[in-house]
């Protein structure tokens, strides 16, 4: 196993943020989704420059983890959006958390997950949530076994195709 570091990114790791977001996100969904939604995707929303944007935006939380001393996967958290489901509690969601692909099952989505969960509780949150693909079993089975729990579902678009994203949630504090 690698010896995995994950550290606060910065909004001088914007570039490699937004470079990673776009290739383990196509990693992750374009043998499931056509090219042509892929590709709107990508132009459109998951630009280089709107990924430079989220990393400088203080509303997002950003950690990049490295598996011996390479860049491996990050975290991204955020709390601004809350579904109407979790009726005001005090909550922050998981909004992306991706490995690249050579470091899938090697430990580094268990040290982002836990990074996730630590600074739910040092920021006092009741709530942690995320949004994932319907059919994306890997990372359902993945968010359960950390004690994730469906409470709702809402749309996502990707291209031209309206997708489903489960909301789970993991209560801190029971």
């Amino acid at each position: 196993m690698p010896e995995i570091k994950i550290r606060l990114a910065t909004t001088e790791d914007a570039d490699i943020i937004a470079e990673l977001s776009r290739t383990t996100f196509y990693d992750s969904f374009a043998v499931q989704n056509t090219k042509e939604d892929m590709d709107k995707f990508m132009t459109e929303q998951f630009t280089l420059e709107n990924l430079k944007d989220e990393v400088s935006d203080s509303k997002n939380t950003f950690f990049l983890a490295y598996a011996d001393d390479m860049v491996a996967g990050y975290l991204k958290m955020r709390e601004a959006i809350k579904p109407s489901q979790l009726n005001g509690i005090d909550a922050i969601e998981i909004a992306r958390i991706y490995a690249q692909r050579d470091f899938i099952g090697k430990g580094l989505g268990g040290a982002l997950m836990q990074k996730a969960i630590d600074t739910a509780i040092e920021k006092f949150k009741t709530v942690i949530w995320l949004g994932v693909w319907e059919f994306n079993q890997q990372a359902i089975d993945f968010y359960t076994k950390w004690g994730f729990k469906k409470f709702g579902i809402h749309n996502f678009r990707l291209g031209n195709d309206i997708q489903k994203d489960w909301l789970m949630k993991k209560e801190l504090y029971n």
